[in-house]
């Protein structure tokens, strides 16, 4: 019952980023030593060039010609000067926003790396808070299945009493448990067919004569069947749609075998269906269920009427060889797939007035012994009577045989009516017998009805 929870992994945190480094370096500071020695070196390269230009460019000269040499000589040398401190100064406004963009880009750099480790702690905190979340999940998710195994386990226990009221109690835990916990439906549900499974005699009065012995059996028997009833009556109860909320949904049936006492499930809607050598004690009541599966009935029993009228067989539906006492009524029921009756024994009427076959229906080797009803039902595909005995009136009026129909071999204690009926193709009535004579279709009224609803 308690499924196995993943181990939580362990928390991994990574280590924070590395410091980053700047791609633009800083310049190493000019000393007062370095600067003193440029503006030396500036002063004495002017020097050198106003007395180099004084005394050799003014050779030979006199007059306002030796001046004008002289201040041109000065000119130039104080030009030198002056040219070699904006070189300088150039150099100065370099280094100074080199040293400005540099410091901005650290600053960047900085900042980045704050955010970084911000959103590396943040990371972290989710990662360790996702962590915690994902164990506590865990924890709950195993203690709630910790839970339902213990709930399972004890309304089980319970169904193994010997006492009928402590069953009852079990019945109702595992109603509560499906209920709370929609994944256990199914389990439930299989629960509740295997007990019905188990098996059961019915209580019969004991006689004046019988001891305390027979009247203790009874009384338990009796008490057994209130078990019984109630574990039917939770499957009626929350495999019908329109119980809203308590619908469990489309579950399967597993009822092989069972004794089920005036069985209700109409107006269900159910999932794959098996009734094989089922024992209907009472009314079985299917009308309106839709089974969205198959639906087997093979060698079941039924004691009293049954009901499936307006029922839908959305799958394979088979009721080869099952034996009904009482009368058996699918009027306007739907077999959207294979429908078969091979063997089966209708002790009183049966009914499949306005019925749809929208596949094969067998009725091969089928007894009616009561009054047999096909009133305008719709065998949209092959349909078989072959060896089937019609014991009282057998009536397909305004039937519709779409394909192939046969009759070969069939008994019909009267004449049967197909007085309406529509066939596709000329039915097969090879060894057909009415009152035990051949079936002639030139002889008897009801043939005529017969030949003259076949097409020209």
């Amino acid at each position: 019952m308690m499924g196995m929870t993943d181990v939580p992994r362990p928390l991994v945190v990574t280590s924070p980023p590395s410091s980053p480094t700047s791609s633009v370096r800083r310049l190493p500071e000019l000393t007062p030593k370095t600067m003193w020695t440029t503006a030396a070196v500036i002063a004495v390269s002017t020097a050198v060039a106003v007395v180099g230009l004084w005394w050799p460019a003014t050779a030979g000269l006199t007059g306002a010609d030796l001046v004008k040499a002289r201040l041109d000589a000065l000119k130039i040398g104080l030009s030198i000067g002056v040219g070699s401190g904006g070189v300088v100064a150039l150099y100065l406004a370099w280094r100074r926003q080199h040293s400005t963009e540099a410091d901005l880009d650290n600053r960047e750099r900085a900042l980045a790396q704050q955010y970084e480790v911000f959103a590396h702690q943040q990371a972290v905190a989710a990662t360790t808070q996702a962590h915690q979340d994902q164990v506590a999940a865990d924890a709950r998710a195993d203690a709630a299945a910790r839970r339902i195994t213990e709930l399972y386990t004890k309304a089980v226990e319970q169904l193994g009493s010997d006492k009928a009221p402590v069953r009852l109690g079990g019945l109702y835990a595992l109603e509560r448990l499906a209920q709370d916990n929609e994944s256990q439906r199914q389990t439930i549900v299989n629960v509740l067919c295997a007990y019905l499974r188990m098996p059961y005699q019915l209580p019969e009065l004991p006689s004046d004569e019988a001891g305390s012995e027979e009247h203790e059996l009874h009384r338990t028997l009796v008490q057994e069947r209130e078990v019984r009833l109630t574990a039917q009556r939770l499957l009626g109860d929350h495999l019908k749609p329109n119980r809203g909320i308590a619908y469990w949904g489309e579950l399967d049936l597993d009822l092989t075998g069972a004794k089920l006492i005036d069985f209700d499930l109409a107006e269900a809607r159910i999932g794959t269906s098996t009734f094989r050598r089922t024992t209907f004690t009472g009314d079985a009541d299917f009308n309106g269920t839709t089974f969205t599966g198959s639906a087997q009935f093979p060698g079941a029993t039924f004691t009293s009427d049954i009901e499936f009228d307006k029922t839908t067989f959305l799958g394979t539906t088979s009721f080869g060889h099952v034996t009904i006492t009482g009368d058996a009524a699918f009027d306007e029921a739907t077999f959207t797939d294979d429908a078969w009756f091979g063997g089966a024994t209708f002790t009183y009427g049966a009914w499949f007035d306005r019925t749809t076959f929208a596949s094969d229906a067998r009725f091969t080797s089928v007894t009616f012994a009561g009054e047999a009803s096909f009133n305008e039902a719709n065998f949209a595909s092959d349909v078989s009577f072959s060896r089937a005995t019609f014991a009282s009136g057998a009536e397909f009026t305004k039937a519709t045989f779409a394909d192939l129909s046969q009759f070969d071999d069939a008994t019909f204690t009267a004449e049967p009516t197909f007085l309406g009926a529509t066939f596709s193709s000329t039915p097969v009535l090879t060894k057909a017998t009415v009152a035990g004579k051949p079936y002639e279709a030139t002889k008897t009224g009801t043939a005529e009805n017969l030949k003259h609803s076949q097409p020209d």
